[in-house]
């Protein structure tokens, strides 16, 4: 594992205030890892496979990806479905980050391929304490290596 390159988490939110408070209680829950923060369905793509602006990269692959759904240009589930159905992306960990909780939209994001959903509590407190879970939750999880 000489040529171990940094582990980064790519954090897909269009809100600025949720994707502060994820990063913030990401990191109370000790997770030192580089999170990159997108804001749109379509940079998200264009950032895993090295497309648009990122065409000169040379960023690996995301070991995980937290989603959110409602999101401009290509919403949470094109994004899935995308990252899914592609052979460099398709074992990539996506966890499903979203104010929603209709069982339709759980069992379609499911059925896309995504690892884990988890609905955001709307309070202050209660969204702060479910991601520093998340967090604690994410320094346990192992991800496939990289062949």
């Amino acid at each position: 594992m000489a040529n171990q390159q940094p582990v980064i988490i790519l954090l897909v939110e269009d809100d600025p205030g949720h994707a502060l408070l994820i990063e913030k209680n990401l990191r109370r829950a000790s997770i030192a890892n580089d999170i990159i923060v997108l804001d749109n369905g379509q940079k998200a793509i264009d950032f895993l496979f090295k497309e648009g602006p990122y065409k000169e990269d040379h960023h690996p692959v995301p070991p995980l990806i937290l989603l959110d759904l409602n999101l401009p240009v290509l919403d949470g589930f094109q994004v899935l479905k995308i990252i899914k159905n592609d052979d460099r992306t398709k074992k990539v960990p996506v966890i499903v980050l979203t104010t929603t909780d209709n069982p339709q939209e759980v069992s379609r994001c499911y059925e896309l391929g995504c690892n884990v959903y988890i609905t955001k509590p709307v309070g202050y407190d209660k969204f702060s304490d479910a991601i520093r879970t998340l967090g604690l939750f994410l320094s346990i999880v192992k991800v496939p290596e990289k062949e």
